[in-house]
This record gives structure tokens, C-alpha cells and sequence, in this order.
């Protein structure tokens, strides 16, 4: 017996409603349903058309708008109402002229947009809108007639565009130009007349700058850098470039006509604005500056010859004491050639065993004997001959070399002294730029330990220029010098600045009293007078006193009557080898030099 399934309602109802949409379709045109199938394509086009990043407008044959996205409509701020399909090409760009965001005439405008359509050709072109955004428009013509345009805002393209040519240009920390705008703007300045053309160049470097780098902080030199920056640009004319070639070097252009005397007046007006001071995160600073000047044609008609010039001048302020201007003189490229080549061989002179020390003496007043003597630096060149110190010892300095060629002297003046009497001091020189060394303390130490000589024995001797900055770094270097035992003397008194409070802020255990305060002892009462001042102050700070430059037996009465603990100079000795030393330490009585 066959048994037949009983029919699901579900299953009822689906096959019905299958069998009625079965039918209702079959009802529906062929026409309606391609009709109702664009239409939803054409509904999902225009989603998609209104969510991308550019705005679309679609014209017809007549310039009429057929279409155009919500893009376009934000991008321009327009109104639905007026932008829509039938909209005239005329319609539209008045529209746009009321939003604001059209310039000029509309009519003129839209007779150029019609002729760029004509002639069939694809064109961009950058829209400046009011608001200060950047659209980037293309129009293409279509072969059918009419065209499409697309819009694009590249404002944020353009701004990074606009700040890396700008960081290409400009000096990163004060905004001003740099080396590369500065090259570009001296060859405009020099060819804009041929070769009569009159331009000045200015070259700028900070005083002692590094100073303040080393002992204040790269943070603090940079803000300072800054302050001289803006003081420099109120110093100047529209029509001058100021830019900042590195470091604490700036340089200036004046074009137009510059003369010596324009120039001069700049450079004293750049002094008065740099040296005023000025206060860093607590910190009072007080800078000067050196200005080298070149004006074309007759220091140079190419760029790179009065760059140079300018540098050569700068070289001679330098060399002229620093804080002032100097400009360009022929001499000046002979002695920076001779200067350059001393440079090289000092670089050598180290390695090939060129320098010596030799020793100077110093003599107790009341006992008449060494008490002490000074390591002075010698060079001896294989073909110069003996160079003065005053000659090598500056140019060590700018380059830095005094570092290394002080570390020379430290070690083998302590091996020398190791084999005098124990009641015999070393006294070497420390050099502001040695001092600034990191490592100072250290070599100290070593020098000491791998000498024997004890540390009570050496006595470091310093300027005032090294505590220009009083900062907690130089008291604490000399701190630890003198905790471990050596003595600190301040060698040419009276000489710098505001020596006074230098002594209150240090205990130091020695002043030696400069010698030309000394030379004029005999006719002159004020030396006298700052001798005796010098004397009882050390007296009340428990300080020796020592005259420098003692020649005459005349010299050595007042000194003694006037309280110095210790003499040096020729009355007694001039500074001689290590061998001759110990001739001198066999007689401790005080007796003329004389000249052989």
C-alpha cells in the first residue's frame, strides 16, 4: 500500500509564493525591467561618484550641467538647489562668484572655459580659492560633445610642497636663509650690474661662543642664537639678505650700491644690538662680535672671491682683539696663507717631537730661594727655528690642538718635576680652551699617578678668562682639582674682569700680580697703589702673592715692601732647559740675570 507524505505549510507557502513571483515577473515588460535596471545602476554610480575625494561635473553639448557630486557641491560651498542637471554652464559660475569663491568676470570666464573645450585638449590649471585652499581642476573634453571636470583639493600637498622648499632654503633653527639661498642671492646681487656691481659682504662670528656652548648647554646656545638672529634682522634693510651659514656664523648682503661707509655703519649698529644683554632661562649673557667686511668689485666680482675676502677680514677683527670690524686689506690673504701653513706644521710639531719645556723660577722673597718653577712651552722648528709662543699658542687654541699639546705638558713637566727637591713646586698653565676639555681632572690624575710626583706639588695656574662663565661647572672642576691637594693659582691679576669677586667666589691659594703692574712700580703710584691693594686683600684671604716680571733690584725692594710672597723674572733667572734647572737649584740666592 503506497502511503503519500503529508505536505508541509511551509512548504505550502513557499511554493506558493515562488509561483506568484513567477507570475508578477512574468507580467513585468522587457522595456521596464531594463529601465528599472539602469535606473539602479545609474543610483549606485552616483553613490559611489559621491563618496570619493574629488569633485565631478559633468556638462552636455550646450555646457549645461548633467551631473556633478556632493564633492564639488562641499569643495565650493554651492546649493543643491541651483547645481543640479539643466544648470547653465552661466548659472553655475555666478553662483560660485556669490559663494565667494570666483574672481573677476564670470562672462569672460566662461567664454575661456568654452574655447579650452573646443579645442579638444585635456587642461589643469591651480584654483587660489578665497579661504586660501588650493584646487587642482582637469578638464576633459568628451568626443560626444560636452566634457567632464574634476576637482582637487591639494592644499595639504601644496603646504608640504611649499615647507620642504622652504627647509631647503632656511636655516632650520632661526629661519633665516642659508648657505645655499645666501650662494643664489649673492650671484643675483653681483649680476644684476655686471662687474660694477657695489655689493658688501658682512661676515659675522659670535665672540667666545663656544664658551657658552660648553658650559651653559647647547639648549641655552641655540635660544641665544635666536636673540642674535632677530637683533640682526632689525639692524638691516628689505633689500639686504641676512643668513646663517652654521654654528655662530651669519653673513650679510648688502646690494645696491654699498659702500665703505654704509657698510661701517651696519657693523657698528650689529655690535650695539648683539652685545646688549640678554637673559636666557636665568642665565644673564653678555656676547660680542667679530665683523669681517668685502665690497665688490674691488675685493672681488665672483661670489666665492668675496666670501673669501670677507673671511680674511673677519680673521683680521679676530686677530685685532675681537669686538670689532675690519675690512678687507690685500695683506691680509698673505698672512692667512702664512697662518695656514703654520697651522699645518703645529699639527706635526707633536708628532715629530718638535716642542720642549723649558722652566722659569719662582723665588721666596724672604728666603731667597726656589720655591717653586713654571713649565713654559717651546717650539723649535727643523726650518723656522724657535717660534714664539705668542705666535702658535692662539692659533693651538682656535684649533683646538692645545687640548693634546696641553695633555703633552702636563705629563712630561710632572716627569721632570718627580726628580726635583720636595720642597719644590710645578706650576703649569691651563689654557681656558684646555680647561673646557671633559676629561681634564682625569689626565691630571694619570699624569700624576704615572710621575710619582705628588699632588701637593703641582700648582695649576689659570686666567680670569676661564671663569668668565661662573658657572657651577668651572667651580666644581676646580673644586675637584683642588681636593686632590693641588694648588690653584690665578695668574695675571688684574689683567680681566671684576677680579674682585672671582676671589670671593673661589679659595685660591695664590694670585700672581701681571707684569706691567710691575714694570711700573718705580714712577708710577698708581701700580703701586694696586700692588698693595693686591697684597693685603691675598694677606687677608691667606693667599701668596707672587710679582711676575721682576727685572731690576729696584723692582725686587718694593715688591718685598709691599708685601708679595714670591717674585719671577729675569732678576733671578728667564726660563731654561731642564738641564740648566739643575744648575740654578744648587744656588737659591737672588741674583741678577745677565745675558750672556
Amino acid at each position: 500500500m503506497n502511503s503519500v507524505s503529508p505536505i508541509k505549510e511551509s512548504e505550502l507557502h513557499e511554493d506558493h509564493s515562488m509561483s506568484v513571483t513567477s507570475k508578477t515577473d512574468d507580467c513585468v515588460p522587457d522595456f521596464a525591467k531594463s529601465e528599472l535596471k539602469l535606473a539602479n545602476e545609474y543610483m549606485r554610480v552616483q553613490e559611489a561618484v559621491n563618496h570619493i575625494t574629488q569633485g565631478i561635473i559633468l556638462f552636455g553639448t550646450n555646457h549645461d550641467v548633467m551631473f556633478c557630486n556632493d564633492r564639488y557641491i562641499e569643495m565650493f560651498d554651492l546649493s543643491r538647489e541651483v547645481v543640479k542637471a539643466g544648470c547653465t554652464l552661466l548659472e553655475l559660475l555666478e553662483h560660485r562668484k556669490e559663494a565667494g569663491y570666483l574672481k573677476g568676470d564670470v562672462e569672460e570666464y566662461r567664454q575661456h572655459l568654452i574655447a579650452v573645450n573646443r579645442r579638444g585638449k585635456t587642461v589643469s590649471q591651480e584654483i587660489k580659492t578665497t579661504d586660501g585652499r588650493t584646487i587642482h581642476m582637469v578638464n576633459t573634453p568628451l568626443a560626444s560633445g560636452g566634457g567632464v571636470a574634476t576637482f582637487e583639493d591639494v592644499s595639504e600637498q601644496e603646504q608640504a610642497k611649499a615647507l620642504i622648499e622652504h627647509m631647503a632654503l632656511h636655516d632650520a633653527l632661526t629661519g633665516l636663509p642659508n648657505r645655499t639661498q645666501f650662494q643664489s642671492r649673492l650671484d643675483h646681487a653681483l649680476n644684476w650690474n655686471g662687474r660694477d656691481a657695489q655689493v658688501a659682504v658682512l661676515f659675522i662670528d659670535l665672540d667666545n661662543f663656544k664658551n657658552i656652548n660648553d658650559t651653559l648647554g647647547h639648549q641655552i646656545g641655540d635660544e641665544l642664537l635666536k636673540v642674535v638672529s632677530d637683533r640682526l634682522r632689525a639692524c638691516v634693510r628689505d633689500s639686504d639678505t641676512i643668513a646663517r651659514l652654521g654654528g655662530d656664523e651669519f653673513v650679510i648682503i648688502q646690494p645696491n650700491g654699498a659702500t665703505p661707509a654704509g657698510a661701517a655703519q651696519l657693523a657698528i649698529r650689529i655690535r650695539e644690538a648683539v652685545t646688549a644683554p640678554c637673559k636666557i632661562s636665568d642665565h644673564q649673557i653678555i656676547i660680542d662680535t667679530s665683523i669681517g667686511i668685502a665690497i665688490s668689485p674691488t675685493d672681488g666680482t665672483k661670489p666665492d672671491q668675496l666670501i673669501k675676502n670677507a673671511d680674511l677680514a673677519l680673521y683680521g677683527a679676530k686677530g685685532s682683539g675681537r669686538g670689532t670690524y675690519r675690512f678687507f686689506e690685500e695683506q691680509m690673504d698673505a698672512r692667512m696663507a702664512a697662518r695656514h701653513a703654520l697651522e699645518l706644521d703645529l699639527r706635526k710639531a707633536l708628532v715629530n717631537g718638535e716642542f720642549e719645556l723649558q722652566f722659569q723660577p719662582l723665588v721666596n722673597i724672604e728666603r731667597g730661594d726656589i720655591c717653586a718653577c713654571e713649565a713654559l712651552l717651546r717650539w723649535t722648528h727643523p726650518k723656522r727655528g724657535t717660534i714664539n709662543p705668542e705666535d702658535f699658542i692662539p692659533i693651538a687654541e682656535e684649533t683646538g690642538l692645545i687640548t693634546r699639546i696641553g695633555e703633552w705638558v702636563i705629563r712630561n713637566a710632572c716627569m721632570e718635576a718627580a726628580k726635583w727637591s720636595s720642597d719644590v713646586t710645578l706650576a703649569v698653565n691651563i689654557s681656558p680652551v684646555q680647561f673646557r676639555c671633559q676629561n681634564l681632572v682625569q689626565i691630571v690624575t694619570h699624569s700624576l699617578a704615572a710621575s710619582g710626583l705628588p699632588a701637593e706639588r703641582l700648582e695649576i695656574e689659570i686666567t680670569e678668562a676661564i671663569l668668565l662663565d661662573q658657572t657651577e661647572i668651572t667651580l666644581e672642576k676646580l673644586g675637584q682639582l683642588k681636593a686632590l691637594g693641588i694648588r690653584i693659582a690665578m695668574d695675571d691679576f688684574g689683567t680681566g674682569y671684576s677680579s674682585l669677586g672671582y676671589l670671593q667666589k673661589f679659595p685660591f691659594d695664590k694670585i700672581k700680580i701681571d707684569g706691567s703692574f710691575i714694570k711700573g712700580l718705580s714712577d708710577q703710584t698708581e701700580s703701586t697703589a694696586i700692588v698693595r691693594a693686591v697684597t693685603g686683600l691675598a694677606g687677608s684671604f691667606r693667599m701668596t702673592t707672587t710679582a711676575e716680571g721682576v727685572e731690576t733690584r729696584e723692582q725686587l725692594d718694593i715688591v718685598k715692601e709691599l708685601g708679595c710672597t714670591e717674585m719671577q723674572g729675569f732678576l733671578f733667572s728667564k726660563a731654561c732647559s731642564a738641564a740648566d734647572l739643575a744648575t740654578l737649584f744648587k744656588s737659591h740666592k737672588i741674583r741678577p740675570h745677565t745675558e750672556s
